[in-house]
């Protein structure tokens, strides 16, 4: 396979399955009145459908490592994309809710080898020196997927039924099958180790108790004492899984990649940095449908620009890591990060759209050379044969980063809320007024995790280097 070839079209594959799998993560919620009434159950009952979901990321993703290094990169990648695409038909034929989430445990399981796997792949083929524009070009369905979802899935349940929104995954998942078959090299580990089945048991079990706490959080009523009860054993579990990663020869995640400085910056930092962004996605639309009122459609409409910038930022972030080098740029993005964060608090019925707009571009803008700054710099310092343990750890850290963030979120609109009620537009602005300052001002203290930073770090992939997309 012509190694030009593959570095050309490579992004390209990565990116259509990443796709696909970030937009449906989004797409689904729109549906969710229209599937409680199909499937004759309440709507808040489908919570289950999105915890089976995530609970199937958090125990796979955490494999995917061990098992690319042993089946093969590009077959493991293959099988998640035609298994996430069998899922979703299965989804879109479901009768009843045990049907609907037995097929999300096995679109989950999907989804759990697609990011990892496809991540590693990148890093395997591009060098340190090509490594930031290869980034650059697959991190964008991450940003644009969440934007379109909503506004992409208001339109089909509108116009047809809440089945074909699932079926929207068929057309793109044999279009990433004919892609990966054509341009993935097949990486293999080079030397194969033992499963570690009592580490895959402790920490699988404990990141799946941690999510589904996260993720029914707010939805449902559970006992103070319970959740803490549970919160304590799932915190217990990932501890013993850190005494047990200490002395294992072979441990499922192994954590003394966290002895180097850019990895244990990028993973640590960005989990931060994420508690404070990672509730933007859900309060956003709150606030424009249910405090400006605005139709659903309009609504998602002004979501593009953000999904705008995020694109076009991918053209200017390796000049601009180059020229002021990672410890620079992720200090002072992730304050402007928060300042954008706390304009939101500004918007009444009042504000323009015009101003609406601006705002969404400017936090696409550098959300978008934040998750990039973070993502490649994680490998800067990554030995060829650690890139399938730094994938793995990457990726599970970002599941839990992205479900605290949401819970934070949630939990802080809900505080400042009280006991007014949610039909009551001007208790729900002045509500998430403050919970943008809150986050905001959550997210710049987070930057105070990038001054351990040197001013050489990440130098090996921000130099530099030829255009590759």
């Amino acid at each position: 396979m012509d190694e030009t070839r593959i570095k050309r079209f490579l992004p390209w594959v990565v990116a259509t399955a990443l796709f696909m799998e970030q937009l449906d993560a989004t797409i689904v919620n729109t549906a969710v009145p229209a599937i409680a009434e199909s499937l004759q159950v309440t709507p808040l009952s489908l919570k289950t459908i999105a915890a089976s979901y995530v609970l199937s990321l958090a125990v796979g993703i955490p494999v995917s490592g061990w098992i690319a290094d042993r089946y093969g990169a590009r077959k493991v990648f293959a099988t998640a994309i035609a298994v996430f695409t069998i899922a979703s038909i299965f989804c879109g034929l479901s009768q009843n809710a045990g049907e609907m989430v037995a097929a999300r445990i096995l679109q989950g399981a999907g989804a759990a080898l697609m990011t990892p796997v496809g991540r590693l792949t990148v890093v395997r083929t591009f060098g340190k020196a090509e490594l930031l524009r290869a980034m650059n070009f697959v991190i964008i369905p991450a940003l644009i997927g969440p934007l379109l979802g909503p506004t992409v899935g208001g339109l089909i349940v509108h116009w047809l039924s809440w089945r074909e929104i699932f079926f929207v995954n068929v057309p793109i998942g044999l279009v990433a099958q004919w892609l990966v078959h054509r341009y993935m090299p097949n990486y293999r580990g080079e030397a194969e180790r033992p499963f570690d089945w009592l580490g895959f048991g402790l920490f699988g079990s404990g990141t799946a108790l941690l999510s589904w706490l996260l993720e029914i959080f707010g939805e449902h009523r559970i006992d103070p004492y319970e959740g803490v009860a549970l919160f304590a054993v799932a915190m217990s579990l990932l501890f013993a899984y850190w005494l047990h990663a200490r002395g294992a020869p072979y441990p499922l995640l192994d954590l003394a990649l966290f002895r180097k400085r850019t990895f244990r910056v990028s993973i640590s930092g960005g989990f931060v940095t994420r508690l404070g962004v990672g509730g933007l996605p859900f309060l956003t639309p709150v606030l424009l449908q249910v405090g400006l009122g605005l139709p659903a459609w309009e609504s998602g409409l002004l979501m593009m620009p953000t999904a705008a910038a995020a694109m076009g930022m991918k053209l200017i972030s390796a000049p601009i890591l180059a020229r002021f080098g990672y410890r620079i740029v992720l200090i002072v993005n992730t304050v402007m990060i928060g300042v954008t964060t706390c304009l939101y608090a500004l918007v009444t019925d009042a504000t323009p759209l015009a101003a609406l707009m601006v705002i969404g571009f400017a936090l696409g803008f550098f959300n978008s050379l934040q998750f990039t700054s973070m993502n490649s710099m994680a490998y800067a310092d990554i030995e060829p044969e650690e890139s399938s343990m730094a994938a793995t750890i990457a990726s599970s850290f970002q599941q839990l980063s992205m479900s605290f963030g949401l819970a934070i979120g949630s939990l802080v609109a809900a505080w400042f809320l009280g006991a007014a009620p949610q039909s009551d537009p001007q208790a729900v602005i002045a509500a998430l007024h403050k919970a943008y300052v809150f986050l905001g001002a959550l997210t710049i203290l987070s930057s105070l995790s990038f001054w351990t930073l040197r001013a050489s770090d990440g130098a090996s992939v921000s130099r530099s280097h030829p255009e590759l997309v």
